[in-house]
């Protein structure tokens, strides 16, 4: 087992008065079930860096059956990844139970559910819980895995990221080569996350997507659809066109757009379309609507 470095109240910036109120009732009824929950991932790095998270997500020791037990206002969802999500008006909470490796667990033991991976090493289904440190191994990047627990109201970092933060470092949990041939979508996911922190991919995690960009066309179209829309409304699209064009990605997503930016680098379409896009990110900082068919107009305008 590894400790964890405990970084305590008063040597970090998070404040429960910047936490969602719904997200606290579910941290606190949790707990006073006797089950361990803390809030994880984003909305900790967001707040640790001073921004508003958009989402405040949970991890717990308790199974997805026993958290909808607890409240009436709970949905179970999802096969791949198996999570609760707690209902207040048109507010969702997510909670998710400690995740585990399926490495050396018994066929029949309790926490060994349900693990499923294509022949190219693709999480097709995954649905194993273990502990809190599996949970923070098993996570993407160093950043998404930090905890903030409201019983000592300190952070809880397995993985390094503190330091990364402080570097301003993005950084794959584990062997980066491995990590993306399990989902493809990190490579996406890096470069999201790249574009809107405004932080470096670290050599090692960055390396491995010239090679596996290929791997995204196994992915399901409509898993695609999704991740675009979080590329190019997250508010720093014309910084995500560039890195995914960098990293041999966006042929993958829109192909004749990146063979046309390709064919005429500084033309007539590419100033359109870092000005349509420039447009958006204008627009989601502004809290403006935005709209897919227009990203899609002008990602295809000179395609079509």
């Amino acid at each position: 087992m590894t400790n964890p470095v405990l970084i305590p109240r008063a040597e970090h910036c998070i404040s429960r008065d910047n936490i969602d109120d719904n997200a606290l009732k579910v941290l606190y009824r949790l707990q006073r079930a006797g089950f361990r929950a803390l809030l994880v991932g984003g909305s900790v790095r967001d707040l640790l860096l001073q921004h508003v998270p958009k989402d405040f997500d949970i991890a717990t020791d308790a199974h997805p059956e026993q958290v909808k037990r607890l409240f009436g206002n709970c949905r179970l969802i999802g096969r791949r990844f198996r999570l609760a999500h707690v209902f207040y008006g048109r507010d969702i909470v997510e909670v998710a139970t400690f995740r585990g490796s399926q490495d050396g667990q018994d066929e029949d033991d309790e926490i060994s559910i349900d693990h499923v991976q294509s022949d190219s090493g693709r999480i097709l289904r995954d649905n194993v819980y273990g502990s809190i440190e599996d949970d923070a191994w098993r996570r993407d990047f160093t950043v998404n895995a930090l905890y903030y627990d409201i019983a000592d109201f300190s952070v809880v970092d397995y993985v390094g990221a503190m330091d990364d933060i402080k570097h301003r470092v993005l950084r794959l949990i584990g062997e980066p080569a491995t990590r993306y041939r399990e989902d493809p979508v990190r490579m996406l996911r890096a470069v999201r996350f790249a574009a809107k922190l405004g932080f470096t991919i670290h050599p090692a995690s960055e390396q491995p997507i010239y090679e596996l960009a290929h791997l995204l066309a196994d992915i399901p179209p409509a898993r695609l659809y999704d991740e675009i829309l979080k590329l190019f409304h997250s508010g720093y699209a014309v910084t995500c066109l560039d890195l995914l064009r960098k990293y041999g990605l966006l042929k993958y997503l829109f192909a004749q757009t990146s063979q046309a930016l390709d064919d005429d680098p500084q033309g007539i379409f590419s100033a359109f379309l870092r000005e349509a896009l420039h447009s958006t990110d204008v627009r989601v900082h502004e809290d403006k609507p935005i709209t897919p068919a227009f990203l899609f107009s002008a990602m295809l305008w000179r395609p079509m």
